[in-house]
């Protein structure tokens, strides 16, 4: 897009300035989980100016979710596919499909097919298993991540390299860096997504806390 095309009043404004994303912003991405992963993974694709969104989550916003997921104080109780939905539409006109429903083995096929990319963002294993087993049938590309139940791991793999995790106790929420880590590997997610996108290539990742070792510099 050309700097005269260019609206100032979008609120895509700095993508379009910078990198446009028009050949890639029409995907069909459908995100399974709307938690601190599967929540924030959708906020930042649908301000980054991606179209076709489509959202599976069964639960309802609580309030220990406030801190770590991109929901109000006033959403609680409402179920979360709903209202990050109406959320971003919004804040930027976003028109994302909220599927609100447990995914399975039984339907897990007919939610997904048709999709050009499935994220993966649940957290628990019958689901992440079932998501597996469908896009392998279906030959739908797709990027598991997730994180460990201290929150200072976590790691996204594309299939047919994803191995589904054992349950384990635990819940990354409850740990106080959970939503800037979070933050840290959806926008991980985000790039990696992107360049799928452009190049064909799926890249795998893992992250941990300590990457992100502050270095002190002299004054």
């Amino acid at each position: 897009m050309t700097q005269s095309r260019m609206n100032p009043n979008s609120p895509f404004f700095h993508e379009e300035r910078h990198a446009s994303l028009a050949s890639i912003a029409d995907k069909q991405i459908i995100i399974c989980g709307a938690g601190a992963l599967g929540g924030n993974l959708t906020e930042s694709l649908a301000r980054m100016g991606f179209t076709r969104l489509k959202l599976i989550d069964r639960d309802r916003v609580e309030m220990r979710n406030l801190s770590t997921q991109p929901y109000s104080r006033a959403e609680v109780g409402a179920q979360k596919a709903r209202a990050l939905a109406n959320m971003l539409y919004r804040a930027v006109q976003a028109k994302i499909e909220p599927i609100v429903g447990e995914l399975s083995i039984a339907n897990a096929q007919t939610l997904l097919q048709k999709s050009e990319l499935v994220v993966d963002a649940f957290d628990n294993r019958a689901s992440r298993a079932a998501i597996s087993q469908a896009v392998r049938t279906l030959d739908i590309p797709c990027l598991h991540i997730g994180f460990s139940a201290d929150g200072l791991y976590g790691n996204g793999f594309w299939e047919p390299h994803y191995q589904v995790p054992q349950e384990v106790s635990g819940d990354p929420c409850d740990y106080p860096l959970t939503r800037p880590f979070a933050l840290m590997l959806t926008s991980l997610a985000v790039r990696v997504i992107t360049d799928f996108f452009r190049t064909g290539q799926g890249r795998n990742f893992e992250l941990t806390w300590n990457d992100f070792k502050i270095i002190t510099l002299p004054e």
